[in-house]
């Protein structure tokens, strides 16, 4: 077997075949994904959650993670939600000739290694070659297949009057760490990324009996692009800035390079939106589950749509929802 894709590694043949056998098979073994059939058979309940999502990160790896833990968090905490405990994976990966096997033998290490943190199984995939120059190293698909426990609430995603909102981790980390490690930007330490799968901590909150209205991993558009599109036309949120965890290395990084934290893209915090008498409740279970710094950062009611910032001397601005072009960009 050669050292690095080739275009022979994508016709489907004896080097497609290697390339499964050797790569993902061993590092992705369940008794779903074994038969290697074109779609894998498996249990579920009465009502499933599905989501897909795509992943072109540069570079591959960075402070904290890479592509593959990326993609594998990524797609669990999208599940994870919308209310539904995440259950299997399917992993596409478009290949680039040239691209060492050492490298990708990396990332299916760190795909599966997140897997079994998460408690999901990849049980199903694909991959395609192209030629060198055409995708940055490689791109991965992943779909994310979810199951709801009998008798749940599924959370209606809308927050209500009298809400708090509540953090579940310091902000910004990802986004940063990723924007660092691209322009060779020399933070000593560097800055690492947050990227870890969120299931077991919201179903903490979710067991613990929360009312939970809304929830969401801010992503691209950070805290203000979730807070933006909660607030729709109806309802204004305000956050509290003294009450927003940022890590200080974070912190600093954002006011040097002039970035708002709040636009910045995590990969392992969630923002919930709950009635204000249930926050300690909701604290209290965070906390069980490992999250120390998670704070309430801000309060839900009726208004126009807009989202304010308390700032530090206790005026207000207008968290306008991201537009154009975000910086950093995560992918």
């Amino acid at each position: 077997m050669t050292d690095c894709i080739t275009l022979a590694h994508g016709s489907g043949g004896r080097d497609y075949r290697e390339l499964v056998e050797t790569i993902f098979a061993p590092a992705f073994q369940n008794e779903y994904l074994s038969p290697l059939t074109d779609a894998a058979v498996l249990p579920a309940g009465d009502r499933i959650a599905m989501t897909t999502d795509g992943f072109v990160v540069n570079p591959l790896f960075f402070p904290g993670g890479d592509i593959g833990r990326l993609a594998v968090c990524g797609t669990v905490n999208d599940l994870a939600v919308s209310g539904a405990i995440p259950r299997y994976l399917s992993c596409a990966m478009v290949l680039e000739t040239g691209l060492p096997l050492d490298t990708l033998r990396r990332i299916v290490a760190s795909m599966a290694s997140a897997a079994k943190e998460a408690g999901v199984v990849i049980v199903t995939g694909d991959t395609k070659v192209v030629e060198a120059g055409s995708c940055a190293g490689l791109t991965i698909t992943t779909a994310g297949v979810g199951v709801f426990p009998a008798g749940c609430v599924i959370p209606p995603q809308q927050p209500q009057e009298g809400d708090v909102i509540l953090c579940s981790a310091p902000i910004a980390s990802h986004g940063m760490a990723v924007m660092a490690a691209r322009h060779n930007l020399a933070f000593d330490p560097a800055i690492e990324s947050d990227v870890r799968p969120l299931n077991h901590l919201i179903r903490a909150v979710l067991e613990a009996g929360v009312s939970v209205r809304a929830m969401r991993d801010p992503t691209r558009g950070g805290v203000a692009g979730t807070l933006t599109e909660w607030a729709g036309t109806k309802l204004n949120i305000t956050l509290e800035e003294d009450f927003l965890p940022v890590r200080a290395d974070v912190r600093a990084a954002c006011a040097i390079l002039g970035i708002d934290s709040v636009y910045v893209a995590n990969e392992g915090v969630a923002l919930f939106s709950l009635p204000a008498e249930q926050a300690n409740l909701a604290l209290a279970a965070l906390q069980k589950a490992g999250c120390k710094e998670a704070a309430i950062i801000g309060s839900v009611a009726n208004g126009h749509g807009s989202v304010f910032a308390k700032t530090h001397i206790g005026t207000f601005r207008r968290v306008l929802p991201p537009t154009g072009e975000l910086l950093p960009r995560i992918c």
